[in-house]
């Protein structure tokens, strides 16, 4: 009769194998900042910002490019030179095997940041507790939420994920950024958005201005106008007083 660890380990080894993921990219300084990272690409998204600009992950249904067994013979052969790994995507939640992932790598040292979206609030409080940051992207006031992501109930979802991240950071000291990409025509719900954020207990927040290369609906990032609109969003959201505040 096989032992309770070695049914875990078998369940494991087949949730690992179940993995889509689109890409990996073996080292990166900007997904987790102040760390070097070994960042995997989950395939899929639940939702349909027109700003994407990784449209190409947002299909459920596209099968994996990389196997689970080459991260993890990367991330072997380079332990003690990364600092940890990045699961993002598309969004990594909406695979149940991202937990199995973060296991696997927090078991043989290396730590996790995830990126997240926040559409999948269960599966993402059972990761929390296995990663030690935290990219939230947040991307509009909760009175627009449903249309900019195109996912009726999205507001609810990504209110219940700030507030499990929230509460991590509070109770175990877990670090995180809630960030939002504003694109033209969004700067006064980015900073109704900001308010909310502010009001809410974040601390850490980074806007990020989209781009229009590889999305498919954003035809021009920069129409007549909107720098000066943007930078006049910044200084109303450095306004509000947020310890920490990044812009890009």
């Amino acid at each position: 009769m096989a032992s309770s660890s070695s049914i875990h380990d078998d369940d494991g080894a087949a949730a690992l194998a179940s993995l889509a993921i689109a890409g990996l990219v073996p080292f990166s300084t900007v997904d987790w900042p102040g760390r070097l990272v070994a960042t995997v690409f989950l395939q899929g998204c639940p939702w349909r910002c027109s700003y994407c600009h990784n449209p190409d992950l947002q299909s459920c249904r596209e099968p994996g490019a990389v196997a689970w067994a080459e991260v993890a013979e990367l991330l072997e052969a380079r332990r003690g030179l990364l600092d940890g790994v990045v699961l993002t995507g598309g969004e990594p939640t909406r695979q149940r095997a991202a937990l199995a992932a973060a296991r696997w790598a927090r078991e043989r040292g290396f730590e996790v940041g995830l990126h997240t979206a926040g559409p999948y609030p269960s599966r993402l409080a059972a990761l929390l507790p296995h990663v030690g940051w935290v990219g939230l992207d947040v991307k509009a006031s909760a009175a627009r939420y449903d249309d900019v992501a195109a996912a009726p109930g999205a507001a609810r979802k990504v209110g219940e994920s700030l507030r499990l991240v929230l509460e991590a950071a509070s109770t175990r000291g877990l670090a995180y950024e809630v960030r939002t990409t504003v694109a033209p025509g969004m700067a006064v719900d980015t900073l109704r958005l900001a308010r909310e954020l502010r009001e809410a207990g974040v601390v850490t927040y980074a806007l990020q201005q989209a781009r229009a290369e590889g999305t498919l609906h954003l035809r021009d990032a920069h129409p007549p106008g909107w720098d000066e609109e943007y930078a006049a969003l910044v200084e109303a959201v450095r306004a509000l007083g947020f310890p920490t505040l990044h812009l890009r």
